[in-house]
C-alpha cells in the first residue's frame, strides 16, 4: 500500500542521512587527528628531535 511505500522511503532516507552524517563525522575526526599529529611532529622538530 501507499503507506508502506512511504514508510520504506522514509526509512531509506533516514538510513542514507545516517550514512552521510557518519561520513562527515569521520572526515572531521580525521582532520583533527591529522592536525594533532602535525603539531606533535612540528614540536618534535622544534626541540631538535
Amino acid at each position: 500500500s501507499a503507506r508502506m511505500v512511504a514508510m520504506k522511503n522514509a526509512t531509506d532516507n533516514a538510513n542514507q542521512f545516517i550514512k552521510d552524517l557518519t561520513l562527515e563525522y569521520n572526515k572531521m575526526r580525521q582532520a583533527g587527528i591529522t592536525t594533532e599529529l602535525l603539531e606533535i611532529a612540528t614540536a618534535q622538530m622544534a626541540l631538535g628531535g
